[in-house]
């Protein structure tokens, strides 16, 4: 299969990551849920056209998450109209340090009895997920309603060592596309392989329901998580930044 279009991928991330409020402004998709995760909680362009009405347009949806209690907050892609980044800048807005989409063929399938397939977050799931520091309890109340809102099949990936959750990794089969999401480790049992473990577990769940390319979304300064990627045969497809409102 050719690599996935960066219009895929992000229509992909869109159902991979459930939100309760969504609408649109022109080629704009908003997005709002608790206030938690980025891809739930902010506008994205699904168009890279000149937008003769940019200004108005952002002005409008600043005052639709203003008066849902929620700071505006924009995702960057290749699919921004021209002058997008530009015109947040100029209204207060800050970038973050930015992601990486990174996209392969599934060759590290590998089904561990190990790993069980969970239909919802559990308690245990949550526990390894909570080590991160970027989980919230805004993020954590998100992860344990998107069950009963996916819209893809879908599954919460769990590998138990000493009777203790130790890694964790959520997967959604969209078509052919394999979306990963929340790759952790206890810091109990890291440097031991589990997310390698983890990650072969969730992309044969994929694989069984069509899926033929993984893709995925890692933070730019995550370099040891990156390499893995990497050497899993996965390559960057694009990059996308967040900006978010100076006075939300």
């Amino acid at each position: 299969m050719p690599e996935p279009s960066v219009t895929q991928l992000e229509l992909a991330s869109h159902s991979a990551v459930p939100a309760a409020r969504t609408g649109f402004d022109g080629p704009f998709l908003l997005r709002a849920f608790l206030g938690g995760t980025g891809r739930a909680n902010a506008t994205s362009s699904l168009s890279a056209a000149p937008d003769p009405e940019l200004e108005a347009r952002i002005a409008r949806i600043e005052a639709t998450y203003a008066r849902l209690g929620l700071a505006a907050r924009f995702r960057s892609t290749p699919l921004d109209p021209p002058g997008l980044a530009a015109a947040l800048e100029a209204r207060g807005y800050r970038a973050d340090k930015g992601s990486l989409v990174m996209a392969g063929p599934i060759a590290f399938a590998a089904e561990d009895p190990a790993v069980e397939a969970l239909p919802a977050p559990d308690e245990d799931w949550l526990s390894v997920i909570a080590t991160a520091d970027y989980q919230t309890p805004a993020r954590r109340e998100e992860k344990t309603r998107a069950p009963a809102m996916m819209m893809v099949p879908a599954t919460w990936m769990l590998l138990r060592l000493d009777g203790r959750p130790a890694a964790t990794a959520q997967v959604a089969a969209d078509g052919v596309l394999a979306g990963i999401f929340d790759v952790a480790v206890h810091p109990d049992f890291r440097r031991r392989g589990l997310a390698r473990r983890v990650l072969g577990a969730a992309v044969a769940w994929a694989v069984a329901r069509g899926a033929e390319t993984a893709w995925l979304q890692v933070s730019a300064e995550n370099a040891p998580a990156v390499s893995l990627y990497r050497q899993l045969g996965l390559g960057e497809c694009y990059r996308y930044r967040y900006f978010v409102s100076s006075a939300g």
